[in-house]
């Protein structure tokens, strides 16, 4: 079958639309229309070349659509269902069994690698090869070969254009308060970044109840958004002390620091920023992969603070989504004030306005 995609000849693009052929899915794969997929800051330092990345290449991976055709074996879903796409995991190792598929042992062949298990590839152009497989999908394009273990039916009347980012960036911010942090009503929470997945954690603290919810975030029109979601205070970063600032707010430090920005100036600081007990959630993808954060360690004893990564926001997605699915119809989860939609052909220009400020969310529409 042929079909448009957003291909990726080279390190950091630009994207090139072009027509490709995708297979017929293998048993456990599901061949899925592609409606809508919002573009992650994930598909972007992955395009840099940095991770090893094979090109040309098709990336994407927050799609959502209708499935197409699905191969033998798969039950969960038929041609004609609603579908969101997230990212892929074994379901064999020690983490799936205990359901924790974000730390899937085999996370980086299922998700990163751009073929199957077997080395092949469900994308090929001209009969050559493209690195597809993204995160178990490569959605930038008008269809995507998925798998039962990363593709969610929705219901018949889902708006897919809004629900897309739930599949990567919005799980992530808010299950990084919600799940990985697990956040209590009444705790305190700082969260560094007021992009879609800083929003998202905002979000998530306010269904978690948090008493105060602080947005550190250096755009004033993010700062005042944080706050229209959720965020009881913002913070300009380059105004002052920033550590000073939080302080004042909350004496004793925050329960809760979840940095989404990767900026290891203000993260740096995070470390004085928590409270007796404090964690402290590190999501967001520094510049460098020698990153470092230091922290100082008879203050981290004396405290008892604690520091972890987070993938995903330890979402098990097919029991995490539907709960973010819940929350949207209840309206506590308004990710549409953060989304603005382009055309698949308007890929440069979304990823362009994103770099400069004027959009948060981008989602691609493929007819």
């Amino acid at each position: 079958m042929q079909t448009q995609a957003a291909v990726l000849n080279q390190p950091n693009g630009p994207f090139d639309i072009q027509t490709v052929e995708i297979a017929d899915p293998l048993a456990g794969e599901i061949r899925v229309a592609v409606k809508a997929v919002g573009i992650c800051h994930t598909d972007l330092v992955v395009a840099s070349g940095a991770m090893g990345l094979q090109f040309p290449a098709v990336l994407g991976h927050e799609g959502a659509g209708i499935v197409d055709a699905v191969g033998a074996g798969v039950t969960s879903v038929k041609p004609g269902d609603k579908v969101l796409l997230t990212f892929n995991s074994c379901g064999q190792c020690k983490p799936c069994s205990h359901h924790e598929p974000a730390y899937c042992n085999h996370f980086v062949p299922y998700n990163m690698v751009g073929v199957r298990i077997d080395g092949s590839t469900r994308i090929t152009r001209d009969g050559a090869a493209v690195s597809d497989n993204f995160f178990g999908q490569s959605s930038f394009a008008g269809y995507a070969i998925s798998n039962e273990r990363n593709v969610l039916k929705v219901d018949d009347d889902a708006d897919l254009a809004v629900l897309a980012p739930l599949g990567c960036g919005i799980q992530t911010g808010a299950g990084a308060v919600l799940r990985s942090l697990a956040a209590k009503a009444g705790e305190t929470l700082v969260v560094i970044g007021a992009g879609a997945v800083g929003l998202s954690a905002v979000m998530g603290g306010k269904i978690a109840g948090c008493a105060t919810i602080i947005a550190i975030e250096p755009q004033e029109g993010r700062r005042a958004l944080a706050l229209e979601l959720g965020a009881t205070h913002a913070i300009d970063p380059n105004a002052g002390d920033v550590v000073a600032a939080v302080r004042g707010i909350v004496a004793d430090g925050a329960d809760m620091v979840v940095d989404t920005s990767g900026y290891m100036p203000v993260v740096a600081l995070s470390v004085n920023m928590i409270a007796n007990r404090g964690r402290i959630g590190l999501v967001g993808v520094p510049g460098s992969l020698d990153a470092v954060l230091p922290i100082p360690v008879v203050q981290w004893i004396t405290i008892g603070g604690t520091v972890r990564g987070i993938i995903e926001g330890d979402s098990d997605p097919l029991v995490f989504l539907p709960e973010l699915i819940a929350h949207h119809k209840a309206g506590r989860l308004p990710i549409e004030k953060f989304s603005k939609t382009y055309r698949l052909d308007q890929i440069n220009e979304a990823i362009d306005d994103a770099h400069h400020g004027k959009c948060i969310k981008a989602v691609l529409l493929i007819d």
